[in-house]
């Protein structure tokens, strides 16, 4: 008898993807994240618009409603959900790190796999849910994601407190981000993320698989806040956030609402993405009491700051320094401090009983802020000056909040405030008029006639455009800050040459500049785009193509003093397979993952990223001239070489015995050496996905396609930064 057909799904019983059989392959669906397939808004569908005919007077009018709209389901603590409303944004924001862009509130992460199951995020999915009727109700005018930070602010301002400002601008998507390595561990809370002396791994940005920064009661549970300060001070810093800004935002967002730890831990059922179907999306289900209100377990400690929980003060600063502090344990076990003697006994109130009272507490983080010797000088400052406390934390908050956005051209909304901070990355706005069709050929024959090769022209537009990462949408060629430092000391831009071509290109500006008629302008950055499409051309022509490199005028060429030289030194690459570089020391994965990883930033699908490293091989773009690769007797021409000549069975690779992660090329009969190559060239030949689209381009017939399809990715790169124009 013939077996029962099976669905093709899920198989009867879980059958095992290529990941299972073969876990170290070279994984590119993260090449193909939140396409049109997963978003049912629709190709035109133009977030921006929408935004901009947004009553924002009326959201922010309903949210205030909210606040205090306390639901028999999850009652407000206090009579208000400020508290809770605050750590919701505080969470979505708050997991961006600025090693590599990724995480934060910008795409409302919040609302998937894993973050919303974190263990920190815990009872989260209840404000999210509270928050349904107003996203109901203004539909596709306001994302998510704007939703969860604005919620925060009015949650602030509804409290008493003055905000710096909201951009809103922060598009939804419909799928969990697959692109985020959140740590090794197999298990909540785990910590193998650590060697050394308590080294954190790559750009990882909490202590513990599951929390957003630091474990509350110290490293590991260890309630020593001094040990808990250096892992503050460490996870903040890769959320680019200094000591006073640290400061400001613990203190602040501890000036409000409470912590829930009111019984045994055992008693909260599964996470969201865990909880059963009949739950509807809700997770952490207690049979603690009630399961909510005074029976509340979120985190596990039981702790109330102030004694105006709803209302805006300094107060935290005033009991951190006035109360002496011991230590004592939740209801449901875990380590926080109480006032030593009895102190402060009556001085909180209880959140949902009025006739109890208690003291305040704080948690072993907090006791950080006092017992850290910077912090403590910081904390005691704003203590003494309550004005510096509340503008630092409204511009750290406003920090935490938008650093993941990228730049200020994206803002959108009129509570956005004016002025200019150096972290936005501002670049001046135009001020002249464009370069038009005519002037473009002309620049375009000034460059090719400068002596500048095309070697040197590819290299430098590609140096300058690379450094975008979608992920925060910062770097870019718009503001030419490859003119500046970090940018111009980086290894991989070689110095040296790059202000040689600097200086030539500059020259043709200034001259440019100076005679054009009409006041007509153009900047540095403009330019060096403008020469890498022009090389491109040339480059395409002497192959036999005849190719069109769209340019758009329009960037503007930002200063030293608006350029911060510590937040751009993490946009430096460690390795760049398109280059074929790969930097000093040592790197967590091989070559050609790091090259996925760089395609995933620059927002390449993988046909992109095959055309791009096939082409800057043969036009020569490898850092420090490095023949690794150019599989082209014809360097600079813009052919299909570098495929046909890896696809050649005429070839066999073996390791370089003189040289760690180069391989040699070599005639099958001869044996005579042909080429060199590294791990990111040989993978378009060994991955069988890189290899199919390697072969169209390889193909008799593929020269016209690879050059098409070369210069839309080089386009694209060149023009990720112009949100102008998008």
């Amino acid at each position: 008898m013939a077996s029962e057909g099976k669905c093709p799904v899920t198989g009867g019983n879980r059958g095992h993807s290529n990941r299972d059989w073969w876990p170290d392959q070279l994984n590119l669906s993260v090449l193909h994240l939140h396409s049109a397939l997963s978003d049912p808004m629709g190709e035109s569908f133009d977030y921006a618009k929408e935004f901009k005919t947004l009553d924002l007077d009326a959201v922010i009018k309903d949210l205030r409603a909210v606040m205090t709209d306390s639901q028999e389901w999850w009652p407000a603590d206090f009579g208000h959900y400020g508290g809770l409303f605050i750590r919701m944004a505080w969470h979505s924001a708050g997991t961006y790190r600025i090693g590599d862009g990724r995480g934060g509130g910008g795409r409302g992460q919040q609302r998937f796999a894993p973050l919303n199951s974190w263990p920190d995020n815990g009872n989260l999915d209840k404000a999210r849910r509270l928050l349904w009727p107003i996203k109901q109700k203004y539909g596709r005018k306001l994302s998510w994601a704007d939703l969860l930070i604005l919620t925060g602010n009015v949650a602030l301002e509804s409290m008493g407190f003055k905000t710096f400002g909201f951009a809103g601008g922060r598009p939804d998507t419909w799928e969990p981000d697959q692109d985020i390595f959140w740590g090794p561990e197999g298990k909540w809370l785990g910590d193998e993320r650590y060697s050394g002396d308590r080294e954190l791994q790559g750009h990882l940005g909490a202590v513990q698989m599951g929390l957003i920064y630091v474990n509350p009661e110290g490293p590991n549970g260890n309630p020593d806040p001094v040990a808990a300060a250096r892992d503050i001070r460490e996870t903040f810093a890769r959320m680019a956030m200094n000591d006073e800004e640290t400061v400001a935002l613990i203190a602040g967002g501890h000036s409000f609402g409470k912590t829930h730890g009111a019984g045994d831990a055992a008693k909260v059922g599964k996470e969201p993405e865990g909880s059963d179907i009949v739950n509807q999306g809700l997770g952490w289900m207690s049979s603690h009491g009630t399961g909510f209100a005074g029976d509340a377990i979120t985190s596990g400690l039981e702790v109330t700051w102030t004694s105006t929980p709803t209302k805006w003060s300094h107060e935290f600063f005033r009991n951190l320094f006035e109360y002496e502090w011991e230590l004592t344990k939740s209801p449901a076990g875990a380590h926080q401090w109480t006032p030593k003697n009895g102190a402060g006994a009556g001085q909180v109130p209880d959140a949902h009983d009025p006739s109890k009272r208690h003291a305040p507490g704080m948690l072993t983080t907090d006791l950080s802020l006092r017992f850290d010797p910077a912090y403590e000088k910081i904390s005691r400052r704003f203590y003494e000056h309550p004005e510096q406390f509340a503008d630092a934390f409204a511009r750290a908050w406003f920090k935490l909040t938008h650093r993941d956005m990228g730049p200020r051209a994206r803002y959108l909304g009129k509570l956005v405030p004016q002025e200019i901070l150096p972290w936005q990355d501002p670049v001046p706005a135009v001020d002249h008029p464009l370069v038009d069709a005519a002037d473009v050929a002309a620049l375009k024959a000034k460059v090719l006639a400068s002596g500048l090769t095309v070697p040197q022209l590819v290299a430098t537009a590609w140096a300058s455009a690379s450094t975008f990462r979608g992920s925060d949408k910062r770097g870019g060629a718009n503001g030419a800050r490859i003119r500046l430092a970090p940018q111009k000391d980086w290894a991989v831009n070689q110095p040296a040459q790059l202000a040689a071509v600097l200086a030539r290109l500059e020259a043709i500006q200034k001259e440019f500049n100076a005679s054009a008629a009409g006041g007509k302008k153009i900047s540095l950055a403009d330019l060096i785009v403008l020469a890498g499409g022009a090389a491109v051309e040339k480059a395409a022509k002497d192959a036999g193509q005849d190719v069109q490199v769209a340019f758009t005028p329009g960037r503007t060429d930002a200063t030293q003093d608006h350029t911060d030289v510590d937040s751009f030194a993490p946009l430096e690459p460690k390795a760049d397979g398109f280059r074929n570089y790969l930097g000093g020391g040592t790197h967590p994965l091989p070559p050609e993952e790091l090259l996925v990883d760089r395609a995933q930033l620059l927002t390449l699908t993988a046909p992109e990223l095959t055309a791009l490293v096939g082409g800057l091989r043969v036009l020569g773009a490898n850092a420090g001239d490095s023949k690794h690769g150019v599989l082209t007797q014809r360097p600079g021409v813009l052919s299909n070489d570098f495929f046909v000549n890896l696809l050649d069975m005429g070839t066999q690779w073996q390791p370089s015995p003189d040289a760690h992660g180069v391989f040699v090329g070599r005639d099958r009969k001869t044996e005579e050496a042909r080429w060199t190559a590294t791990r990111a060239d040989l993978i378009f030949g060994s991955h069988s996905q890189l290899r199919a689209l390697a072969e169209v381009y390889g193909s008799s017939d593929g020269q016209a396609q690879f050059a098409k399809n070369f210069a839309a990715a080089w386009t694209k790169v060149m023009n990720l930064d112009r949100f102008d124009i998008a």
